[in-house]
């Protein structure tokens, strides 16, 4: 569909285009591509609810792609990095696969050995996802999708069903989960893309400058799983609270450092409700990204594990070649008291949203 906006001051015009990008398990995976003239475009497909690309302009007007993703259907099915996809049914680690609800133990996939890893051999970044609806006009767009996950895949209690809306306006990325299940459980969302604002994914982001609204943080072991202990940032190299440059600290000899070979981290964000999180920024392109979320954590990655090349022989990037900030609620959830809570029951709805907000500076 192609949409036109006009004033005395704007012409503005929006298309919205659907083609096919393949078959997986049977089912059509399709691609969607959205687009505002001169200021975003993006393009999804419901295969993991992937954001495979999105194009943003930069201080002197050029639109280049700013996030990884492949160009085929076949390297998505063989990535292990989560390129640009929804994970669950649970995001992020879970100690030794296991975690106990109303009195049950249950034991998940263990597809980090010994430990759980953003849902499982086959989370949600591997499902055909159903496109429910789509709602376009000039000044925004949205695509929902829905996917239901049975009682007992990858060892999850209970029917869950899961509906995330992608919402986009020509400077913004809005996110909304909603979910429901028909037995005790636990869910906790995300988004997994990696983000690199200056569109050369031959460089890495350690010239990007990051600003956390975050005074602690969830230091880890040796197997990324949080002690249980919030850290103060302050005198630390995970101090965000004012705009740095990633590389400035990132090779420190510091034993968190060492374990995440670089950041990979949860920060505990301050406030309430829909909180500003912070913001991206790359001084030479002047692409900045602001982020808002309603969840308690965001874990920064830095793209420390980024492998080179995958099973089909599609992905050239190098480490750091992009980071993510993926706002979730805290890693190891189940298997920590003190954490705000994971579970989810029937009769209730889980809900969260995240906005990414795109400006020059």
């Amino acid at each position: 569909m192609r949409c036109i906006i006009v004033s005395s001051i704007l012409i503005r015009i929006m298309t919205l285009t659907k083609k096919p990008f393949g078959i997986v398990d049977g089912n059509e995976v399709d691609l969607y591509t959205i687009e505002f003239s001169d200021h975003l475009k993006a393009t999804i497909t419901n295969y993991g609810g992937i954001i495979t690309s999105l194009f943003l302009p930069d201080t002197n007007g050029k639109m280049v792609n700013v996030v990884l993703g492949y160009h085929d259907l076949a390297s998505y099915i063989h990535d292990t990095l989560y390129l640009g996809a929804i994970t669950g049914r649970f995001c992020n680690r879970i100690e030794e696969a296991k975690f106990s609800i109303d009195g049950h133990d249950y034991k998940l996939a263990a597809n980090i050995d010994p430990n759980h890893l953003h849902g499982g051999v086959k989370g949600f970044n591997k499902k055909v996802w159903e496109v429910i609806n789509t709602k376009e006009s000039p000044e925004k767009v949205e695509i929902t999708l829905q996917y239901v996950s049975v009682d007992g895949a990858e060892g999850y209690p209970g029917t869950l069903k899961t509906i995330v809306t992608y919402i986009f306006t020509p400077d913004s990325w809005q996110i909304e989960y909603k979910a429901t299940t028909d037995k005790a459980t636990i869910i906790n969302l995300t988004q997994h893309t990696y983000f690199n604002l200056s569109g050369d994914f031959d460089a890495d982001i350690l010239d990007h400058e990051l600003q956390l609204n975050a005074k602690s943080f969830l230091p880890v072991n040796g197997e990324s799983i949080p002690t249980g202990e919030l850290r103060e940032v302050a005198d630390t190299p995970f101090d965000f609270t004012t705009s740095k440059m990633i590389g400035e600290r990132i090779a420190l000899d510091e034993q968190q450092l060492k374990y995440g070979n670089g950041y990979d981290h949860c920060w505990v964000l301050d406030g309430l409700d829909n909180k500003n999180a912070g913001s991206l920024y790359h001084p030479n392109s002047g692409r900045q990204m602001e982020f808002f979320t309603t969840e308690p954590g965001i874990q920064f990655y830095s793209g420390n594990f980024i492998d080179g090349v995958n099973k089909e022989g599609n992905n050239k990037f190098e480490p750091r070649a992009g980071l993510c900030l993926e706002t979730q609620h805290f890693p190891n959830s189940p298997n920590q008291s003190k954490f705000p809570s994971v579970e989810l029951r029937p009769g209730d709805v889980f809900k969260s949203s995240t906005t990414y907000k795109f400006s020059i500076k």
